[in-house]
């Protein structure tokens, strides 16, 4: 059945005009995209059933308001998803090593994991640091382990997403002075910090101050990168963890979006117009097993952020309407049990988030269930990303799975559960009394449950755990990160304080705790003076708390 002709005007426009000046600037990768079997393959396929105001209105063109189907209108004909491995483990020399393999075998971003006592603001000496030095990622203690950690790294050339919440404008100016000692204005650099601390309340703990001022510290970020780090992205919101604490998948984006909404009535009351900060939000997201729910969760979630913030925000630049997100394929499906099944697993995930239009992806590791992985793992994590970029077929059309009779039903679905969700909560005050109140806690709590009830009785079957198990050896070999590490950093972090102007470190920790005692000073570029003077992220965190206090949690029951 042939197109309907205003449809076919609609499209020739698409092409003419948003299709064209993109690629002008970032041509396709081929002349021709075809199948295995040497057939055409379209950029974009069309529905011909649909009428054209439905048509416009639910999914519309790649590139254009509602973003249903994708953000860019060639996607990954153009340009392919950045594969962005999330690593970082021990001293900031051994995770060095990491990176560097890691973009030897063709990566094409870094993703930086740092430990506990880094996540909450302590120093490696803090005796509550103790046990956890470099266990679950690099340890971070001055700007001296951050210009060991990207020794060698060309930041002009290469994007850094660094998964760091409540001190995320500290590690942020550590990175910016970095760049500075490397010669690089804070212009070219390219990245991402998650900066996300509404989902840290919710589902994984890693807060320091309590939300008005880490609402402060965030809107700071925004302000600060609007003006003087451009390209840099300045939150990533983050749905992972929030599936990780057991969220189904509407669950997922309404928790997420509502932590959106809240960050941008943040900015706007601090006086930040939203156009010169929305188009720098991003997204970061859990893709899990069921493959048609996840591609609809993706498309969905895109049309309801643009709907939110051009309905809601009267935003009008287009860039402040996309949602662009990172996708981590889900940690809490992988399973210590048959760990060569989780490759299967991964494989699937990866796939639903490139069919979903992903930004940029990180596939995990076959034993990350029972330990940090080890290189092959990583290198095989990410070949395959590779085989789905190059050999799978699917980058050669623009959002393949619009049209499907169960894809589309799906995507609507979780539009409207999704509504429901954010209506609540804004009927509850907005997102921080909700979490206040402990509503959003407890809504991921049930669907917890609800899920290991459905594994326990053998409804949800998880292959290898409740059904096709088997004997298994003891798994050897797995990486482990030497104790002893701590106090090599401790060390380490003695001898620097040596060595360092200790008056000017001083002087900058006071500046920082009279900036934080007035509201109306943006604390950016104070924070950046003391990492220049190399005082310790402890130290700073420490200024902070006095002035700030700590976030004590809302228990659930």
């Amino acid at each position: 059945m042939p197109l309907p002709e205003e449809l076919k005007k609609q499209k020739k426009d698409w092409e003419e005009t948003t299709v064209r000046k993109v690629i002008s600037r970032y041509p396709e990768l081929k002349a021709e995209f075809v199948t295995g079997s040497d057939k055409p393959v379209e950029r974009l396929y069309l529905p011909e059933s649909f009428s054209v105001e439905e048509y416009l209105g639910k999914q519309g063109f790649p590139g254009r308001y509602p973003y249903t189907r994708g953000v860019q209108p060639t996607m990954y004909r153009g340009r392919l998803w950045t594969m962005r491995q999330y690593a970082g483990f021990g001293t900031a020399e051994e995770s060095n090593q990491r990176y560097r393999f890691l973009l030897e075998q063709g990566q094409t971003g870094l993703s930086v994991a740092f430990d506990l006592p880094t996540q909450i603001g302590y120093d490696s000496d803090d005796p509550r640091a103790e046990g956890e030095v470099g266990k679950v990622g690099v340890v971070v203690d001055t700007l001296r382990d951050m210009e060991i950690l990207f020794d060698g790294i060309p930041l002009d050339k290469i994007s850094t997403s660094m998964t760091i919440n409540a001190p995320a404008a500290i590690l942020l100016a550590m990175y910016i002075a970095v760049a500075e000692k490397k010669g690089i204005g804070k212009d070219k650099l390219r990245g991402t910090i998650q900066n996300d601390i509404l989902k840290e309340y919710i589902a994984r703990g890693t807060y320091i101050f309590p939300p008005a001022p880490s609402m402060r510290l965030i809107t700071d970020v925004f302000a600060y990168c609007s003006r003087e780090v451009p390209q840099w992205n300045t939150i990533s919101i983050s749905g992972y963890h929030i599936r990780e604490a057991g969220s189904d998948a509407s669950q997922e984006v309404a928790f997420t979006l509502a932590n959106g909404i809240e960050y941008v009535r943040a900015a706007l009351k601090a006086g930040l117009s939203v156009d010169d900060f929305a188009g720098r939000l991003s997204f970061f997201f859990n893709a899990h097993n069921d493959l048609l729910e996840e591609v609809a969760k993706f498309r969905a979630a895109r049309r309801i952020w643009a709907r939110i913030m051009k309905e809601r925000f009267n935003a009008t630049d287009p860039k402040s309407m996309m949602l662009r997100f990172h996708t981590q394929t889900g940690g809490s499906t992988l399973t210590a049990q048959q760990p060569d099944n989780n490759i299967v697993r991964v494989a699937i995930q990866a796939l639903a988030a490139v069919l979903g239009g992903t930004q940029s992806l990180h596939t995990n590791s076959r034993e990350e269930a029972l330990a940090l992985p080890a290189e092959e793992s990583v290198r095989l994590a990410l070949r395959t990303q590779q085989v789905l970029a190059y050999e799978s077929g699917v980058t050669s059309t623009v959002d393949p799975l619009a049209g499907s009779y169960c894809v589309e039903a799906l995507t609507d679905r979780i539009e409207l559960e999704v509504w429901q969700y954010i209506d609540r909560i804004e009927a509850l005050g907005g997102m921080v009394p909700s979490i206040l109140k402990g509503y959003v806690q407890k809504q991921i709590q049930e669907a917890a449950f609800r899920t290991q009830k459905d594994i326990e009785k053998g409804e949800r079957v998880v292959v290898g755990i409740n059904k096709f198990q088997m004997e298994e050896k003891r798994p050897e070999n797995l990486l482990r990160v030497d104790p002893a590490i701590r106090q090599v950093q401790t060390d380490k972090l003695s001898q620097l304080k040596r060595s360092r102007n200790s008056s000017h470190v001083q002087d900058s920790l006071s500046a920082l705790r009279q900036g934080a005692k007035q509201d109306a000073v943006n604390l950016l570029p104070l924070i950046l003076e003391t990492v220049r003077e190399y005082a310790t992220l402890g130290e700073i965190c420490q200024v902070l708390r006095d002035e700030f206090g700590e976030h004590k949690e809302t228990i659930v029951l």
